[in-house]
């Protein structure tokens, strides 16, 4: 393990390396520019929009790209649909620059070029949470205003009722039968590609909205992100940045021949921020193969890397530990692997050194901090800094992000102080749709507040200590408490619920609840559970769910004490 004294070293020349990189005439420059009123670092030479980044592919045109199951599509044949697609948009369904199109499937290749052509043209893509019920969908479809919705047939029956109210137009993506409905692939029969006059002539900026993605927060309601070809492109050419400069200090990491093309095994849905640009979106300057899993499973995840070649393992921590505990772990062809990288949650150090002994040494662990807000970048750690910092989750992203911490006043702490992890950069979210007062309090001065509170020690590696939102992290997905809290306030034997987090093991964290019953009332967890099926995501129920006749117990503000609530569970879980 390196020293604070090796860590400085390589501190240094980092240093060094990203001021090389990042100087004028290199080809991931930066410069100054005033965005919305504030003075940014931006990429100079990076794609305009989210269109000219589809068109890298064409560097290797025949490639296979979007893999699934026995699907196979180079990065030609994906761009070809693409923009059939983004005719199609614009002449059958009248689609506009800034019109809104949802999203709402499993991971697939036609949600790839869905998302694609939509912002290919200049509409907003809204990647819908494809685990959100009913009410939950018709929230986000109403509040987008969305015009089209891609869907495949789960999601098509549990917006059936809301398809007329919404004046909403579906596309069915794989059918199990035939349906009167338009179907995703016979939308392209006989249809021409727009050319690459027809999509410039669409003028798509770099500041034009880009898409739309629901996150879970303190309050009741998802909110809508609302993100910037720029600040998604932005954190696609941070992450290239980061892996160029690892390669120059570690130069035993730079393969200029490999044996095995660059792969990523597609592991969360595509509705995050992880899926779409970190994995999917950050293929295209690389030229990478996307292989996408129907649904998470370690076995099966084991032989597709072994299968397909997977240079990169991306997903949840929670992942990469049911990887290691799998049978068919010890006996899987891992050489392909180059790097087992984590994020949307954070990762017990007891994880990190399974995966230095249980991976190929070459296989550098990572792990990376974002936001929603932030198109998922923030601070980045790997390789030995990892092993000597396992409690961090690293140091600003270089070379266009900042982290400060601040106090209450929004005033930068010194190092080693406490307080709320605020964000700049090109990456920011433009601001939450349909929301300025809960933009205004997050976005100040050109900062984006986190909510999560952590310090930055002296060496600059961030720690994140808390969070002042009031969400639990269950294996990389979001769950705001007071949404859950008013679902089960619904259940007309409860008069007051409080949902929290507890650690657990495999997830990180489990959602529980402390329900206080009506007088006389007589309730099961089980059927609190039921209850909240047909209502909320089943990702969000409470696994543990703790009655009580009393009030809540309350802190001096009138507010429900969950600290003393989660002791108590933890506690109550311990003896049990």
């Amino acid at each position: 393990m390196m020293s604070d004294d090796e860590i400085r070293q390589d501190l240094a020349q980092l240093k060094d390396i990203v001021a090389e990189h990042k100087a004028p005439g290199m080809p991931l420059a930066v410069h100054s520019e005033v965005i919305d009123g504030y003075e940014l670092e931006v990429f100079s030479n990076i794609p305009a929009n989210l269109s000219q980044l589809y068109a890298l592919g064409l560097q290797a045109p025949d490639r296979d790209f979007l893999v699934y199951d026995e699907e196979r599509y180079s990065f030609a044949d994906t761009l070809k649909m693409t923009r059939q697609l983004g005719r199609v948009l614009i002449t059958q369904y009248g689609i506009a620059k800034g019109d809104r199109i949802a999203i709402c499937a499993r991971n697939s290749p036609e949600w790839c070029i869905a998302y694609m052509a939509a912002t290919s043209i200049g509409a907003i893509a809204v990647p819908m949470n494809s685990w959100w019920q009913g009410p939950e969908l018709e929230y986000g479809l109403r509040d987008s205003g969305c015009k089209i919705i891609f869907c495949d047939v789960a999601r098509r029956q549990q917006i059936d009722a809301y398809l007329k109210p919404l004046e909403l137009s579906p596309v069915l993506i794989k059918p199990e039968t035939t349906s009167n409905e338009p179907e995703f692939y016979a939308l392209l029969d006989g249809v021409d590609p727009l050319s690459d006059t027809e999509i410039e002539a669409l003028a798509v900026a770099a500041d034009d909205d880009a898409s739309i993605m629901y996150t879970s927060g303190s309050t009741g309601e998802p909110k809508g992100v609302l993100a910037t070809h720029r600040s998604i492109l932005s954190s696609i050419y941070t992450w290239k940045f980061v892996k160029d400069i690892n390669e120059v200090l570690r130069p035993e990491l730079r393969e200029d021949n490999p044996e095995f093309p660059p792969a990523i095994l597609s592991n969360v849905p595509l509705f995050h921020v992880t899926g779409s640009h970190a994995q999917f979106l950050a293929c295209f300057p690389i030229q990478r193969k996307f292989v996408m899993m129907y649904k998470w499973d370690p076995d099966v995840a084991l032989e597709m890397i072994e299968q397909e070649r997977i240079s990169v393992f991306h997903g949840v921590p929670t992942m990469a530990w049911e990887l290691m505990h799998a049978e068919k772990f010890a006996d899987t062809d891992l050489r392909s692997l180059r790097s087992v990288q984590s994020g949307g949650a954070p990762r017990p150090p007891e994880h990190l050194n399974l995966i230095i002994q249980k991976f190929p040494r070459k296989a550098l662990p990572g792990l990376g901090y974002g936001l929603t807000e932030t198109n998922a970048i923030g601070a980045i750690i790997t390789g030995q800094f990892y092993e000597a910092r396992p409690q961090s989750t690293g140091r600003p992203s270089p070379p266009v992000t900042q982290i400060k911490i601040a106090n209450a006043a929004g005033e930068a702490l010194a190092a080693e102080e406490i307080g709320e992890i605020c964000i700049k950069g090109p990456s920011i979210m433009k601001g939450y749709w349909n929301k300025p007062e809960a933009t205004a309090e997050v976005l100040r001065d050109g900062w984006f507040h986190t909510g999560d509170i952590g310090k930055l020690d002296a060496l600059g590696f961030l720690i994140i200590l808390d969070r002042a939102k009031d969400i639990v992290i269950r294996g990389g997905e979001n769950i705001g408490c007071a949404e859950v809290e008013y679902a089960i306030s619904e259940h007309p034997e409860v008069a007051e619920a409080s949902v929290y987090g507890i650690p657990d093991t495999r997830l990180g964290e489990i959602p529980v609840a402390s329900v206080m019953l009506k007088k006389g009332a007589s309730v099961t967890e089980a059927e609190i559970q039921d209850f909240l099926t047909t209502r909320i995501a089943a990702f969000k129920i409470p696994a543990h769910v703790f009655f009580q006749s009393a009030q809540l117990p309350r802190l001096a503000t009138g507010k429900i004490a969950k600290k003393e609530l989660r002791q108590d569970a933890i506690a109550q879980l311990a003896d049990a």
